[in-house]
């Protein structure tokens, strides 16, 4: 296991169903088979067990995703790689989270760009559907804004790009900034 000082932030940003997870996923992996002390907090996980009161609206939002950020500064000043990876849609709130980040550890933003169509077509969850049909209220996407990030640190394409490819470039970009050891 490789000790560092301190790790930092991964924050996977994107619209519900574009992949942030699986990506998020896949990294978490080539971190941990490379000795790296690595933690995933995923949206879905977070809201069953540390923020079972979580709703949707816009507050609700924002409270869920301060806590997450406090947690994940939290982990990463004592040496974890974090890798978060939630909707976050308004950017002056992941303005906000890369604030209380980055006071102490690197705060990376990466945008999951996946196209609307592209996400509803795959609806995993079968959410998308629930929205359409309007069972669902607040759905990023449908009746709730997503704003994509104006210059995240790395942007994947989960649309045109495969899991593999996708975490590569992700690795590629943590070596070159010298946040992990180059393999």
């Amino acid at each position: 296991m490789k000790c560092i000082d301190k790790g930092f932030v991964l924050w996977l940003t994107g619209l519900p169903g574009s992949g942030k997870t699986t990506i998020a996923s896949k990294v978490a992996e080539i971190l941990r088979k490379r000795g790296y002390r690595v933690e995933l907090l995923d949206g879905d996980w977070v809201r069953k067990t540390i923020n079972p009161d979580a709703g949707f609206t816009r507050e609700e939002r924002n409270r869920h995703l301060y806590r997450v950020a406090w947690i994940a500064r939290l982990l990463a000043r004592n040496g974890v790689i974090v890798l978060c990876s939630f909707v976050s849609p308004y950017r002056d709130t992941r303005a906000k989270i890369r604030e209380i980040i980055s006071e102490e550890v690197p705060f990376i933003e990466v945008y999951v760009k996946c196209s609307l169509e592209e996400v509803i077509r795959r609806d995993p969850k079968g959410l998308y559907k629930k929205a359409l049909r309007g069972e669902i209220k607040h759905m990023t996407g449908i009746d709730d804004p997503y704003e994509e990030p104006l210059n995240p640190e790395i942007t994947v394409d989960s649309e045109h790009n495969s899991v593999e490819e996708n975490a590569s470039k992700i690795i590629s970009y943590l070596e070159e900034n010298n946040l992990i050891e180059k393999a």
